[in-house]
């Protein structure tokens, strides 16, 4: 049962009927989104299918309290529609039209820097249907095979409205499945996926399962209503202004932890879950902890705490279907796949991740700090390259490597540090690369993952991206790959992130000059 393309005018017959393509990509997400869009500006002929009705992925249910972790900020100090602009705004997607950049601020209504999910899902929608992105909802992905013909191997989608046959897959689908631990009874509590509005446990004891930044949500929305709350896992909590980082719960919903240093109400343990049981007789429950205690010391003693409601806030996994059973390596209790640098399946080729899925493709976690790859301001850095790898690998489409004078590859490296909102994101991830032809000389080749350009050789070249070490420092750091070996340049700091002072050009002209003398 498939249903008309909401995109398409006066209810058309939905697009890419069952057959074969080139390439296949899966969800509607805004993964997909971006990753279609990009393939389709560099004319790579694809097919796009989700089981979904409109655009959005998780945004149309998710986070249940409205409003998303990441800013878009209305009024910046550059111009809004800006490579530069995209900086302070984490949640549009990317186009090469100016008309149809930096939308979500368009969508706000002013009363928060954080776009509500319903300004969310606008957004994405609006993306969809101006820049021509074709997607067949209502087509539910169910199974996958290998086939082997004359013209190579197809992987064989079998969905609700036929077969898909491709050669290419790019799964774009979220880290999206409900995961709970099997703790003995868990089947008595709820899901974060599952939450009811928040006037429903009015009065209530609530006990939240997990004290990432999910469970810190529903503590924040929930403070007005419960009587109590107590959240529990055997790990301290961390906090992103401490960490210096996205790792820990971020500062928007820290209001329930400053209750529980305070003695406001809420409780934060650390400790492990023995059973969920309920109470003979009523309907309340009783939660077996014990709390986490130093290696080696007395073990502590059993709590046993009463609630009305306990809630799972322990995450979700990749609905990967049977990919797994093709091969395809997973790690984790998320069942992230395990990805080379240019997020292709590290044991089945021909298999791509797109969106929040991307962050399986870990890179070097410098420092212990994550890229932001599951979050939409860094995967839709990751879509970009990634459409455009693919089709310079699978289609012959040559990227463009435009040339730069010698002269000028110091400035123009300089410039990416400053404004470059891919390396400003993914940090320690991207970077962007200056290639040196000993014929032609130096040329932009373009933004590329940070581990692939260490580990996978190449001609002479230069790369610079932004680094962070946890201590709120955020600086350049420029690596030279001469003769086949590299080298690596960490550049100071600077407290207003202003990387263009001539000092900064001074240490790039003479690290580009390590490069090859002539260059400047």
């Amino acid at each position: 049962m498939t249903s008309s393309d909401p995109t398409r005018p006066g209810g058309a017959e939905p697009p890419f009927p069952p057959g074969d393509y080139p390439l296949v990509v899966v969800g509607s997400g805004p993964g997909a989104i971006q990753v279609s869009y990009a393939l389709s500006r560099l004319g790579i002929d694809h097919a796009v299918i989700s089981r979904d009705e409109t655009p959005g992925g998780m945004f149309r249910r998710f986070p249940v309290f409205q409003r998303l972790l990441s800013w878009t900020k209305p009024y910046a100090p550059v111009d809004r529609g800006s490579r530069a602009y995209e900086r302070y705004d984490w949640n549009s997607l990317l186009a090469d039209e100016p008309e149809h950049r930096s939308l979500q601020p368009g969508f706000m209504d002013g009363s928060s820097e954080f776009p509500a999910r319903s300004e969310m899902e606008v957004n994405l929608a609006t993306f969809a249907e101006r820049t021509g992105v074709r997607v067949r909802y209502g087509t539910t992905w169910e199974s996958t095979r290998r086939e082997d013909g004359p013209e190579g191997n197809r992987f064989v989608l079998e969905t609700t409205a036929g077969e898909y046959r491709t050669p290419i897959l790019v799964v774009a689908v979220g880290v999206a499945e409900p995961w709970s631990p099997a703790t003995p009874g868990i089947e008595l509590a709820r899901h974060y996926a599952d939450t009811q509005p928040a006037e429903t446990y009015a009065g209530r004891r609530i006990f939240l399962i997990g004290k990432q930044v999910s469970a810190f949500e529903l503590a924040t929305g929930l403070l007005p209503w419960a009587c109590g709350i107590v959240l529990v896992s055997p790990s301290p909590t961390q906090l992103s202004v401490v960490t210096r980082s996205l790792v820990g719960v971020r500062a928007r919903y820290v209001q329930p932890y400053e209750d529980f240093v305070l003695g406001g109400g809420v409780s934060v343990l650390d400790a492990a879950i023995d059973s969920i049981e309920r109470v003979s007789g009523g309907d309340a429950l009783v939660v077996r902890v014990r709390p986490s205690t130093p290696a080696g010391a007395e073990q502590a003693a059993e709590l046993a705490i009463e609630a009305d409601v306990v809630i799972s806030a322990t995450g979700w996994t990749a609905p990967l279907r049977d990919l797994p059973s093709l091969g395809v390596a997973t790690f984790g209790h998320s069942r992230l796949p395990a990805q080379t640098p240019w997020w292709e399946s590290a044991t089945v080729p021909g298999i791509y991740f797109a969106g929040t899925i991307g962050q399986g493709a870990q890179g070097l976690r410098k420092h212990g700090i994550p890229s932001n790859s599951g979050a939409v301001h860094g995967a839709r850095y990751n879509a970009r390259v990634l459409a455009r790898e693919i089709a310079r690998r699978h289609f012959g489409r040559a990227p463009d490597r435009r040339p730069i004078e010698t002269a000028s590859v110091a400035r123009f490296l300089g410039d990416e540090i400053s404004g470059a909102p891919e390396l400003f994101h993914q940090r320690s991830y991207l970077c962007r690369v200056v290639e040196l032809d000993p014929s032609s000389g130096p040329h932009d080749a373009g933004v590329v993952p940070l581990t692939a350009f260490l580990d996978e050789g190449g001609p002479d070249a230069v790369a610079v991206t932004l680094e962070a070490d946890g201590s709120a420092a955020i600086y350049p750091v420029v690596y030279v790959r001469r003769g086949g070996r590299t080298t690596e340049h960490d550049l100071d700091p600077d407290p207003l992130l202003d990387f263009r002072a001539p000092g900064y050009a001074t240490a790039l002209g003479g690290i580009v000059r390590e490069l090859h003398p002539g260059l400047n």
